[in-house]
């Protein structure tokens, strides 16, 4: 089975390996600036080490800031014990639940990577009761495979370490049939990734893929588009603050992965987005409602291209456009993103056609963005 997609898979796969923890980013931005050096106009970086790579089209245009952050959910070593294992806390937002008997790899300050279990005290010498209780981190420890900390100090462990998932990446691919009557209809093929880090190395992915094509295809649009693969997102949106303070944009669009609802247990009321039916547009997150004259004008140009597209509303989560929008007097953004299961977890999966289709809307929305209709979204 071979099926095409329109952007680089290989950036993909090679940026979801790549070690990244928030506040640990800098592997990923050298693999970043490597790749999109040979299609942007100007490569700058601001000091919390968010990477803007820019397209001039109209240098008199407006500036829209594409945001996708690099960073990814991980821990950090807070202790070693006289025995030899790690303590840890996280950095962003981890499930309990998914921890035990995962594996991570532990980056010393010489860059070697250690690799550990997540473990806890085995069950068959816990009593009932307390087995009935779910395992917190602050009753986990990471096991390094030392006998003391005199041998995890040896190996280059101290306090402060970062960890990330040991998860690689990889393709499936798989077969959609639809039924009725017992009878097939239709057969599709499609291509999953599964890996860590698509939150949201897959949104960084879009935003070099957009300035690429921009280059490689000669796509003439009136504004000048600032693609921002930012920082420390999963711990207070803080590398795409200090990147708009730098640009200041007037319009914005932030790439994330959105929570797919179709696995089960979920009320689709409040994880409505499926896997493969294309990207989301998010009508609202806890940091931001997005101007809902822009949010109609991205609606109206999915529509009238037929890019598949989803409604969306995360009540729980924040976004890069929690920042983004109140940059200087305001900027109207918008969150796009990728249906994605299993996401704060050493693996997630997503559709690339899913990719596909965001980059198709994102190019299509550049072309369209000129300063009349960005003046249009917020004129009284």
């Amino acid at each position: 089975m071979i099926l095409v997609t329109e952007f680089n898979i290989e950036i993909l796969e090679i940026l979801s390996n790549a070690f990244g923890p928030s506040g640990f980013e800098w592997e990923v931005q050298v693999i970043l600036k490597e790749y999109v050096q040979a299609f942007a106009d100007e490569i700058q970086q601001d000091k919390t080490g968010t990477l803007i790579f820019t397209s001039k089209g109209d240098v008199n245009g407006p500036k829209i800031m594409i945001a996708g952050h690099v960073d990814e959910i991980g821990f950090q070593v807070s202790a070693i014990t006289k025995e030899g294992y790690l303590k840890f806390h996280q950095l962003g937002g981890w499930w309990d639940q998914t921890l035990l008997s995962q594996r991570v790899l532990v980056k010393t300050s010489e860059g070697k990577l250690i690799p550990g279990i997540i473990a806890a005290k085995p069950p068959h010498i816990v009593d009932p009761e307390e087995r009935k209780k779910v395992v917190t981190k602050d009753k986990m420890f990471i096991d390094i495979g030392c006998a003391s900390k005199a041998e995890a100090e040896e190996l280059g462990v101290r306090i402060g370490d970062p960890m990330m998932p040991d998860s690689k990446f990889e393709i499936w691919n798989r077969t959609r049939i639809k039924k009725k009557d017992g009878e097939i209809q239709e057969k599709k093929d499609v291509k999953l990734a599964v890996g860590k880090a698509f939150d949201d190395r897959a949104g960084a992915v879009i935003t070099a893929e957009i300035i690429r094509k921009i280059k490689e295809e000669n796509i003439s649009h009136p504004n000048v588009v600032f693609g921002a693969a930012t920082v420390q997102e999963e711990v207070g949106l803080r590398g795409a603050k200090t990147a708009a303070q730098m640009i200041k944009p007037d319009i914005g669009i932030a790439l994330e992965v959105d929570i797919a609802g179709d696995v089960p247990g979920i009320d689709e009321t409040k994880a409505p987005t499926k896997m493969g039916k294309g990207p989301s547009i998010l009508t609202y997150d806890r940091s931001m409602i997005p101007n809902p004259r822009y949010r109609d004008f991205v609606i109206k140009t999915a529509e009238e291209l037929g890019i598949p597209h989803q409604l969306s509303l995360v009540t729980g989560g924040e976004t890069d456009a929690g920042v983004i929008h109140l940059t200087e007097l305001g900027c109207p953004s918008i969150v796009i993103g990728i249906p994605t299961r299993h996401i704060h977890a050493h693996n997630g999966i997503i559709d690339l056609s899913d990719i596909d289709n965001a980059i198709k809307l994102i190019l299509e929305l550049i072309r369209r963005l000129d300063k009349e209709t960005v003046e249009s979204f917020t004129k009284i």
